[in-house]
């Protein structure tokens, strides 16, 4: 069963993930922390099966691929990008801005486009970098791999 692709703000996390180094890959998977620091997730990947599973709440709930598999993948060199982007969203607070925006995802890509002009990103690049990230993702075709694994609790 493939992955449905996600939701263009999961990559924009992703990236920022890999920026704060909240990422540490283990063999063929991952140990994901959250913006938060209060939990981690847990990413595994098969190549050969072309298949990914992620315990975060869009993969579990959702069905689509969350920003710890996309992390995985941009952190393993599976996706280019440029780490441009990625520091470029350092430090950026993720769970407290969904939650403000009550996962309004477009409000909230708002709110990161203007942090992203206050430091001279230029968002015609950076927004064909998300694009170029989502078209491989799409790509790739990912599957579920194994079961489903339920999300840790906490903030």
């Amino acid at each position: 069963m493939p992955w449905k692709l996600p939701p263009q703000i999961k990559i924009y996390e992703a990236l920022g993930c890999i920026g704060d180094g909240r990422i540490e890959l283990i063999g063929e998977g991952a140990k994901v922390y959250s913006s938060s620091g209060q939990k981690f997730y847990t990413v595994n990947y098969d190549a050969q099966q072309q298949a990914i599973m992620a315990n975060d709440n869009g993969s579990y709930w959702q069905g689509y691929l969350g920003y710890p598999a996309i992390a995985y993948l941009l952190k393993a060199g599976i996706i280019k990008f440029n780490s441009i982007y990625a520091e470029a969203l350092r430090g950026i607070a993720w769970k407290d801005i969904n939650t403000q925006f009550k996962n309004d995802f477009e409000k909230t890509v708002s709110q990161v486009h203007e942090m992203l002009l206050g430091k001279g990103i230029e968002l015609d690049s950076f927004t064909q970098e998300i694009v170029s990230i989502h078209q491989q993702l799409a790509k790739l075709g990912l599957s579920l791999l194994g079961n489903k694994m339920k999300p840790p609790s906490g903030y």
